[in-house]
């Protein structure tokens, strides 16, 4: 039998995603929602405890209770506008000292969150090691693809979503007219893709998503959804262009519908420098 996952639940579909394959697969699952973030549809009929994400040494306590000895992180948790907000126990005190006493950016956090659950014993894994259907394929998904007009503002959105990714500040950007429109900082894709619907700046433009370099793959790996494709074609995009085997599609054919309908392509394709 396959060990027992524990799944972080944040908020979007990857939860979902998740536990739909544990369930194709007899996998036995415990999720922990967390209070403000997970969707109250998506422990629907499932074993589940709700906590606040800031009690570090619950959630790991009730881990080891449920017998969980894997675990996934699946789905966006928000940083809070102050940590004065929190109500930490004393193992999230902890961790939240170690986080700010040198902020470095998203990735260092998630860094930090995976070691303190591997050292309790448990063994984090990847969203796609769950669900491999979910990785990104090189190559275009839906009926349409992009002309070489787009595969050269690709070309440039990969380089600059790289460097963006180096300063830890994002994943994502947008290119049209043959430059960099906007780069995703707090606020993710979704922000920046209604600021640039706001100011009609990316019609017939590119989105490009990719990992950052050096990043803990095992978490936070670029992803988009059938409402990333709805925004992308109100922003008046061309397409939306992903890493290859290393980005989630949640839902693909919810995805693929969603993008032939708009006119949209979407496409895989190779990142390394």
């Amino acid at each position: 039998m396959l060990p027992k996952l524990g799944v972080l639940a944040g908020g979007g579909q990857l939860p979902v995603q998740v536990v739909a394959a544990c369930r194709a697969r007899q996998r036995p699952f415990f999720i922990v929602a967390f209070v403000g973030f997970t969707d109250p549809a998506t422990v629907d009929g499932t074993p589940h405890a709700w906590l606040p994400v800031e009690r570090v040494g619950a959630i790991l306590a009730r881990l080891h209770a449920e017998g969980v000895s894997e675990v996934v992180l699946a789905g966006p948790v928000r940083r809070p506008g102050s940590v004065l907000t929190l109500r930490p126990d004393w193992r999230g005190v902890k961790l939240l000292l170690r986080m700010l006493r040198r902020w470095r950016g998203d990735d260092h956090v998630l860094t930090q969150v995976v070691r303190e659950i591997e050292s309790d014993g448990f063994r984090v894994v990847g969203a796609e090691d769950i669900a491999p259907e979910l990785l990104m394929p090189s190559g275009p998904l839906g009926s349409f693809t992009p002309d070489e007009r787009h595969r050269g503002a690709i070309a440039m959105g990969v380089a600059a979503a790289r460097e963006l990714g180096r300063l830890d500040r994002g994943q994502a950007v947008l290119v049209a007219d043959g430059q960099v429109v906007a780069r995703e900082e707090t606020g993710g894709t979704t922000r920046m893709l209604a600021n640039a619907v706001a100011a009609q700046k990316a019609r017939g433009g590119v989105l490009v998503k990719i990992a950052k370099p050096g990043q803990e793959r095992r978490v936070d790996l670029p992803s988009v959804g059938t409402e990333t494709v709805r925004q992308s074609a109100k922003a008046g995009l061309a397409g939306i262009a992903l890493e290859a085997g290393g980005s989630l599609v949640i839902d693909r054919e919810g995805v693929v519908r969603a993008a032939d309908e708009a006119g949209l392509f979407v496409v895989g394709v190779e990142t390394r420098p």
